[in-house]
């Protein structure tokens, strides 16, 4: 077995765990929150496993008699398992008693007790680069979030690491086999989501290929604010028999309750010194891996330029450059996490000023951060930030743009240019 990659959560569960009676790590499956969670845990319940999920079922006493921490894996398996737990906490549960994981939200029309108040939720993503280990990250999100971040630092990577990554995915199993066994790996895994998921979810999908191709539209849609509408046509160009929008509405609704969709909100300042900002989300998929499989893009074709199967109206850019966007998305998401920030996106009516990421602090402060496909950054390139900077004043942090570039610095007008892979938690 090769050798535990510790994930960002781990800095979380070390500082909470002992503390907590009961807390779920949730996400898409395969991210690693049962290895992870694991690691911590004297007693695993696996509820995907009859055998457990009957014991479970049939005494429900043995919560208070297993040796703990007890890992509850899969608890949707078995939703009462939550309210158990719940009850568990209520009676006087120990601090780090208990470890829940989940892969799904529960299916609709069953009810659960929020746990709010008993169980603290955690979310975990496929593995960012830092987590990767294949660059050393010297730029700390969390430092610069608390007005200490020098940016600082060297990569060997270039874009074709970074291809190299977005389609070799952040799920530990599937990114540790060769290219050939990890394509076979992600297609298994899409459709399992199409042929056991959205049943176990409750939902009969009668036109697989429809449901595919939505997905293929969606992962074209990679990056932008495109409509639901949109996406829908793009999904079945040409076609006269569209499918519904009570169908559409559920893919998206069963994909998000499998943690499959990460879409990115759009901001909504507080105050008033912004005006007329859009409210659409921009679209990503967990992982931009999945993306490639999708749209059926390998390395070699990204590289060359290839757009995908499909949903060229979707964008406003080139593919690799929504799926570099993917990727950096995903690790300013994790590392925002860790230094209990927010993620948004920021865009006008009209588009007059757009800025990939917007990091909210919870006292309300904000970084803004552009994505690059370039190893340089131009005066251009820093303008939305510039103009946000003179809107907000103090209530803005700092400025960075990542870039795929090979050093960290910082420009003269104070923004921050950072490697993708130089930036961590």
């Amino acid at each position: 077995m090769s050798a535990y990659a510790r994930r960002v959560v781990d800095d979380f569960l070390d500082e909470f765990q002992p503390e907590l009676a009961a807390l779920e790590i949730h996400g898409a499956k395969a991210v690693g929150k049962t290895v992870t969670a694991s690691r911590r845990a004297r007693t695993d319940l696996r509820l995907d496993l009859p055998a457990d999920a009957e014991r479970l079922r049939a005494d429900p006493r043995i919560l208070a008699t297993l040796p703990g921490p007890v890992l509850i894996d899969e608890w949707s398996r078995l939703p009462e398992s939550w309210d158990l737990v719940r009850r568990a906490v209520d009676e006087g549960a120990l601090p780090g008693r208990f470890i829940l994981t989940g892969s799904a939200t529960v299916p609709k029309g069953v009810q659960v007790h929020s746990g709010a108040g008993r169980i603290v939720r955690l979310r975990m993503r496929p593995m960012t680069i830092e987590e990767r280990g294949v660059s050393a990250a010297t730029v700390s999100l969390g430092a610069c979030l608390s007005g200490d971040g020098t940016p600082t630092g060297h990569t060997d990577m270039r874009l074709a690491d970074y291809v190299e990554e977005i389609v070799g995915s952040g799920f530990p199993a599937i990114r540790a086999r060769s290219g050939r066994v990890r394509q076979m790996l992600l297609d298994s895994y899409l459709e399992d989501l199409v042929e056991r998921e959205f049943p176990e979810q409750g939902v009969v999908v009668r036109k697989p290929q429809v449901l595919r191709a939505w997905m293929a539209a969606y992962a074209a849609a990679t990056g932008t604010t495109a409509s639901y509408n949109r996406i829908m046509e793009a999904s079945t160009p040409g076609e006269g028999e569209k499918p519904g929008k009570a169908a559409t509405t559920t893919y998206r609704d069963v994909l998000a309750g499998l943690w499959m969709l990460d879409p990115l909100l759009a901001w909504s300042p507080t105050h008033n010194r912004l005006e007329r900002l859009a409210q659409a989300p921009k679209h990503f998929l967990a992982d931009p891996a999945l993306a490639c499989r999708l749209l059926r893009v390998n390395a070699h074709q990204l590289l060359a330029g290839d757009q995908g199967k499909g949903g060229d109206n979707l964008r406003e850019g080139t593919l690799l450059g929504s799926l570099f966007e993917n990727l950096a998305t995903l690790c300013v998401r994790v590392a925002a996490q860790a230094a209990d920030a927010d993620v948004f996106h920021m865009r006008t009516y009209g588009g007059d000023h757009e800025i990939d990421m917007i990091v909210l602090t919870k006292d309300g402060q904000v970084m803004p951060i552009e994505v690059k496909l370039s190893q340089s950054v131009v005066d251009g390139d820093v303008r939305h930030i510039r103009w946000l900077r003179e809107k907000l004043g103090g209530d803005c942090l700092d400025g960075m743009v990542i870039t795929t570039g090979e050093y960290a610095y910082r420009r003269a007008d104070g923004v921050a240019v950072v490697p993708l892979g130089l930036l961590g938690h």
